[in-house]
């Protein structure tokens, strides 16, 4: 007994040392990894710069190391965002060593506002005379083929097909399946045209939301399709046909058609990538990722270290207190807001809002800074693929909003949205509860039981008294009367660009577009950029994915392209309370 013990002692000794070790030495790689990341990089002659497209890109890439470090395959893939392909794009339109650029398209959408912003840049970068080669392996989506739509040739493999068909929204709807777990939505709202709570009370769309949602969805899908007309040579009409016709079902359709210039196989696209890149067939060809062109120095500019313009990215839904990567925390970027607002050294400010709104409180908390900063220095709105409801909220204060024309804005309403878990707690559980007040109604709201008729009216004084605030807001900012944003508000979504026909938006114009206007209207020439939030500490960012982290990975990994249904499940967690947030999730496809 006594040596099985020892043994035992000292077999768990030897796991805690070798654990210790290992994570030293784990420790001591990535910090090698993270000094690496941090060194220029260099690029050879007859380069291709290669665009991942069909992937998730959000506003601003993070290049430590540590966020794109997946636990599950033990890989490093750090993201490139907006900025930084934009940066890289205009980067390589001067770069001798780049001999142009090659769209690899994958399954995953980004946005149809993004990938505008993309496909803007990349006709831009067309100028230079550089060639840029867009192909697809399996099936090129839309978002992917109408960023295609800027090369100046489009090929597929012969096997795949092209998703060319026009644009569904698409909104679920939870009425039936809160009803057979015994959960009643309670909802009070503003607006005739704020849908956001018909998921949980009807099992299809209202006429009102129907025909917002047929509006909006028409207008982007009319911008696309005159965007296409364009570059393909093919009449908008015609377009329409092909889609109704699903002719690019097949690659042979789609060539037949003009939609696209060629089909080919990988090693054919490669040899003809080479040709055009000034190589033979029997050359290697060096094919630059966007992280790695990112760390390859920019012709020398000159820049002020005293003359900055900060650039602000707000992305997620506006959440109450510190929030997360994911989502936008009022106090967290009333906090940013106000200290930009205070250093002298910032001459402009540029506030990045891909949002469909949130917490009312934590939005006010934002728009309250926002016209601080906005009153002392120029602060520029650049809308990405959201800037609705509490997303318009924040930007409405700003002394330019820019916005792209397929951007999802306006919502400008109010609902509020109290869940009432009694019959899922008693009938289906069987757990009871029973409440003691000092007061008539120190329990309200109470998730446990259904509201009476005053507490209604309290909840709806409430809802009407954010809405007059909100529309007062947008009036001030806008310069608009209050009769006149009520009369465009009452929840009622647009595109980018009718919100410019109405007066929400002042320009169409990306990310580039805002920050050029900061600097116009701040009077500078030189000055650097201070990209915020400030990135998480390599460090810390480590711990959080071996904890919380790493769950979402999985989950991500397990459901793929459905992990959409889980994100939309954790957002209805949150929407408790009065919201300012966008009608729906809906998808846009």
């Amino acid at each position: 007994m006594k040596d099985f013990l020892k043994y035992t002692l000292a077999t768990i000794t030897g796991i805690i040392i070798v654990s210790i070790l290992f994570f030293i030495t784990l420790l001591a790689s990535l910090s090698a990894i993270i000094a690496s990341g941090e060194k220029p990089a260099s690029i050879s002659k007859n380069s291709v710069l290669v665009l991942k497209a069909g992937v998730t890109i959000p506003d601003r890439g993070n290049l430590n190391p540590f966020a794109g470090f997946d636990l599950i395959n033990m890989t490093f893939t750090p993201t490139p965002g907006l900025n930084d392909i934009l940066k890289n794009i205009e980067k390589a339109s001067a770069d001798e060593k780049i001999k142009g650029i090659f769209i690899e398209n994958g399954l995953l959408p980004s946005g149809w506002a993004t990938t505008e912003e993309i496909r803007d840049a990349l006709i831009k970068f067309r100028e230079s005379g550089k060639f840029i080669i867009a192909y697809s392996d399996y099936v090129m989506l839309q978002e992917g083929y109408y960023l295609s739509t800027a090369a100046s040739k489009i090929y597929i493999n012969p096997a795949s097909m092209l998703d060319f068909k026009g644009l569904s929204g698409e909104v679920m709807f939870y009425t039936k399946a809160l009803e057979k777990i015994g959960v009643e939505v309670q909802v009070i709202r503003h607006g005739e045209f704020k849908g956001a709570v018909e998921p949980f009370l009807l099992e299809k769309l209202s006429d009102e939301n129907e025909e917002q949602i047929k509006e909006y969805v028409g207008l982007i899908w009319s911008h696309i399709i005159e965007n296409i007309s364009e570059a393909r040579g093919i009449p908008t009409d015609q377009l329409n046909t092909m889609a109704d016709n699903l002719v690019a079902n097949v690659a042979t359709g789609a060539l037949e058609n003009k939609l696209v210039d060629g089909l080919m196989y990988r090693d054919e696209l490669i040899d003809t990538l080479k040709v055009l890149s000034g190589l033979t067939k029997d050359d290697k060809i060096e094919f630059v990722s966007m992280t790695k062109y990112t760390k390859v120095p920019e012709p020398k500019r000159t820049v002020s270290a005293r003359t900055r313009i900060s650039v602000i990215y707000a992305s997620g839904s506006i959440v109450i207190g510190k929030g997360s990567e994911r989502n936008i925390g009022g106090t967290y970027y009333g906090e940013i807001i106000r200290k930009e607002r205070l250093d002298t050294t910032v001459k402009a400010i540029v506030l990045r809002v891909n949002s469909p709104g949130g917490n009312s409180i934590a939005s006010d908390i934002i728009w309250r800074e926002v016209e601080l900063a906005s009153k002392e220095k120029p602060v520029v709105i650049s809308m990405g693929n959201y800037a609705a409801s509490g997303g318009y909220f924040i930007s409405a204060p700003g002394t330019r909003i820019f916005s792209n024309p397929v951007t999802i804005t306006g919502s400008i309403g109010v609902f509020g949205l109290i869940p009432n878990a009694g019959k899922l707690m008693n009938q289906k559980l069987g757990i009871s509860t029973e409440t003691v007040n000092t007061n008539k109604n120190s329990d309200f709201p109470s998730f446990y039981r259904p509201m009476n008729i005053y507490e209604k009216e309290v909840m709806q004084s409430s809802i009407e008294k954010v809405y007059t605030d909100f529309i007062n807001k947008v009036a001030s900012g806008r310069q608009m009367t209050v009769e006149a944003v009520d009369k465009i508000g009452e929840g009622r979504v647009y595109t980018g660009s009718r919100a410019m026909e109405i007066g929400l938006v002042d320009e169409i114009g990306g990310l580039n577009a805002a920050i050029k206007e900061a600097a116009v209207l701040a009077g500078v020439e030189n000055y650097s950029i201070r990209e915020l939030p400030v990135i998480e500490d390599p460090y810390t960012k480590l711990l959080s994915q071996l904890s919380g982290e790493i769950r979402l990975r999985i989950l991500k990994k397990e459901l793929g392209e459905y992990i959409r249904f889980f994100n939309e499940l954790q957002e209805i967690k949150n929407i408790t309370g009065i919201q300012t947030r966008l009608p729906y999730f809906i998808e846009i496809q």
